[in-house]
């Protein structure tokens, strides 16, 4: 996986009926541009996470 800050992770639902979650990254702490990353959340929360499988990287190129 590869992000730069602005960039969002869109982070899929695990059940049925859960809504997929959306945070931007505000922080590249791995090498390269690899996890984890500080990201925000829109209610403004942060928090620093490796993302798993279900998560896909949404490039502030592709908005």
């Amino acid at each position: 996986m590869h992000a730069s800050v602005g960039d969002r992770l869109v982070i899929h639902g695990r059940i049925t009926g859960q809504q997929d979650q959306i945070v931007e990254i505000i922080e590249v702490l791995g090498g390269d541009g690899g996890p984890p990353y500080r990201v925000r959340t829109a209610n403004g929360h942060e928090t620093v996470m490796s993302p798993g499988p279900d998560t896909v990287v949404r490039h502030s190129s592709e908005r």
